[in-house]
């Protein structure tokens, strides 16, 4: 029993645990900090400038399925449930079924996690950009705020940034949970539900009025660009974080 729950013993569970904390609230107080001299009217010109290109695409659909489903409560309920806990109820509970169940996989999705935070940060310092929830003339509503019964954040603060939407972590994190447990799970409907669960993600992202779909986007780049940064990791200790050892 105790081999199965601590697969590393109790000092690796700790030291992974701390690590994953450290790393989170480094990348949420970075993200709290970074600003720009001219503030939000920078953010609000690059989402403008994202509004732009999906409307020149022929594909800037937001506003529409963003008025659809909000209309459709159980659908919208869902939405706003899905994406107050992907981040923290759906993530969590992965990495901790795949450090105990699959132990020696876990060590190459952690070295995605931390690289994608360092790219995130990049990406929120260089293209500060607005959510459309702040779009009200495209008919967006707050919809995760109205849903919690909060007042929507609209400012800068330690740990909090409104306009750190490129990219969305929401589906960034979603692929890289999404994609190893598809490959872990042993039964088809397990590996159905995480194999859409990014499409899903970046749906949720969108409905609610979050992120622009370019957003969800450049959040499979950042999860794309991870695993490939934690391929690359794993050379330097392929028996321990690569993600098939065995065939190091």
């Amino acid at each position: 029993m105790r081999a199965r729950v601590l697969p590393q013993g109790p000092v690796d569970l700790l030291r992974q645990i701390a690590l994953l904390a450290v790393a989170y609230y480094a990348y949420r107080l970075t993200r709290g900090y970074i600003d720009n001299p001219q503030g939000a009217a920078v953010a609000f010109e690059n989402a403008r400038h994202l509004i732009r290109i999906e409307d020149s695409l022929g594909l800037f659909v937001e506003p529409s399925l963003h008025e659809f489903f909000r209309d459709v409560d159980p659908l919208n309920w869902f939405a706003n449930m899905l994406y107050m806990n992907a981040q923290t109820t759906v993530v969590l509970t992965a990495l901790f079924w795949m450090y105990w169940v699959h132990n020696e996989r876990f060590y190459f999705v952690r070295n995605m996690f931390v690289v994608s935070f360092v790219i995130a940060l990049v990406g929120y310092m260089v293209f500060p950009t607005a959510p459309p929830r702040f779009f009200g003339e495209y008919g967006f509503e707050d919809t995760v705020s109205n849903f919690a019964g909060v007042e929507p954040k609209d400012s800068v603060n330690a740990l909090f940034n409104p306009y750190a939407a490129v990219p969305s972590m929401h589906c960034a994190f979603a692929l890289m949970i999404g994609i190893p447990l598809m490959r872990l799970s042993r039964h088809r409907v397990t590996r159905v539900l995480w194999a859409v669960y990014p499409a899903v993600m970046m749906w949720c992202v969108v409905v609610t009025a979050n992120h622009w779909w370019l957003d969800a986007a450049l959040g499979a780049a950042t999860a794309a660009a991870s695993a490939y940064a934690a391929a690359w990791l794993a050379r330097a200790r392929p028996a321990a974080w690569a993600f098939s050892p065995a065939q190091a």
